[in-house]
């Protein structure tokens, strides 16, 4: 039985091209007595403006935004935050619409833009996302007073993202979901539990290199200078002590998300017009494929990512080997390895060795997520697939400095996955 229902993509009506970007730290703004009043209409409106600075346009040239937040209710007290927060970066009177995703919002905040530039109703907009992921609003208090909420409480705000009806009865949801990957790969290509460890490890060393390099990040040590701080010569050992023990089955500290607060925003335009705003070239979106699984379904991620991906590439046309540079959600790090090997950005059932070689790591020849990923760069749930959007574009133009990758990538690939519910696979070119 057909696991899984399949869609066919048609092109765009015209071609949509990315012109500005971006993002703010991504940080746990109650730690810092500069940023503990942070609103999310501020937070949002710094990675708008800086998207319209880096596009070269103003307020007014935007004929349309979109708003994306994963749980706005719940860590930000609003229900319409489009609105509640428009004042805040310029958009007095213009049109909106606010969208939620999970952890795919950030991806498919970028559909939504390039489907309404493509479509000709529009020639400029704004989308971008924002999310507290550390900092939660005390409903009793005004919304920029807010407070610290551990991971415990933030399972619990899953608890909206589940079928409520069933996951539970069926022992399913993000606890038992997380070993998925790990497991499906070991099963389908012989791996030892110590080889997926191995693999998961250097996967966290590898993407932590990248985050100390860049600004935004909130890691700012590697983990080899971790490890010397605990008295350790050897990373690896210190990677497989208490100091970094098993969460579940297969990962380990290291391969889980650090939450925080983050925002991050893109412009996009016809790329017939980008010159008349910038004299950076565009970032074409070649196309956009995706799926959606409920969480209590097998192997979510893997028949999901397979989906979209079959979906753009039949639509673009692009090969696998035209690949330069990959990004892909990884609140669970194994989702590297699952989103690397389906993509073809990496060889089928052998990709686990290209991470242990350091092949992956932004210096390496088959760079992924060189901003560190979820697990480094942090997660800020709606804006990290934005984020992560901001990074792939720095680094098709050469804007990324200490932790610039050896070949200026030309086309890249990012898969978005979220809440176990949304898969979206991205292609980004550099425009010609």
């Amino acid at each position: 039985m057909n696991p899984i229902n399949k869609t066919t993509l048609h092109p765009y009506s015209r071609s949509v091209s990315i012109i500005g970007v971006g993002c703010s730290p991504f940080m746990n703004t109650l730690d810092d007595p500069e940023t503990a009043g942070l609103t999310e209409g501020e937070l949002f409106g710094y990675a708008a403006y800086k998207a319209m600075e880096d596009a070269g346009i103003r307020p007014k040239d935007v004929d349309y935004f979109f708003h994306g937040e994963a749980n706005p209710f719940y860590c930000s007290n609003y229900i319409t935050p489009n609105i509640q927060v428009s004042e805040w970066f310029g958009m007095r009177g213009k049109g909106s619409i606010h969208h939620s995703e999970a952890c795919c919002t950030g991806y498919l905040a970028l559909e939504e833009a390039v489907n309404a530039v493509a479509s000709g109703k529009y020639n400029v907009v704004l989308s971008g996302c924002v999310e507290f992921g550390d900092a939660i609003v005390d409903g009793t208090k005004p919304s920029f007073m807010r407070r610290k909420f551990d991971f415990f409480e933030f399972q619990e705000s899953l608890k909206w993202i589940y079928d409520n009806t069933y996951t539970r009865e069926m022992m399913c949801g993000p606890n038992i979901h997380q070993d998925d990957g790990a497991e499906w790969y070991k099963a389908k290509y012989g791996l030892t539990d110590e080889q997926m460890d191995d693999t998961l490890i250097h996967m966290a060393i590898n993407s932590r290199r990248g985050a100390v390099l860049d600004p935004l990040a909130i890691s700012k040590k590697t983990y080899e200078e971790i490890a010397k701080e605990n008295g350790f010569d050897d990373v690896m050992e210190y990677m497989k002590s208490f100091y970094n023990p098993m969460m579940s089955g297969n990962l380990r500290a290291s391969g889980l998300e650090l939450k925080c607060d983050g925002a991050a925003a893109c412009i996009v335009c016809p790329t017939e017009m980008v010159s008349e705003f910038t004299d950076k070239k565009g970032i074409e979106v070649l196309g956009i494929g995706n799926a959606t699984r409920e969480a209590n379904q097998p192997h979510v991620e893997v028949i999901g990512t397979q989906e979209a991906t079959r979906q753009v590439y039949e639509l673009t046309g692009v090969k696998p080997e035209e690949i330069d540079i990959l990004y892909a959600n990884d609140f669970f790090i194994t989702s590297q390895l699952i989103a690397a090997e389906i993509s073809g950005y990496l060889p089928e059932g052998e990709g686990w060795k290209y991470f242990i070689d350091g092949r992956t790591a932004f210096d390496g020849d088959k760079p992924i997520n060189t901003n560190g990923g979820r697990c480094s760069f942090g997660h800020a749930h709606a804006a990290s697939g934005m984020a992560d959007i901001y990074e792939a574009v720095m680094q098709m133009r050469g804007e990324c400095g200490a932790r610039q990758v050896k070949k200026l990538p030309k086309t890249a690939f990012l898969r978005g996955f979220g809440g176990a519910q949304n898969l979206a696979s991205i292609i980004l070119r550099t425009a010609e």
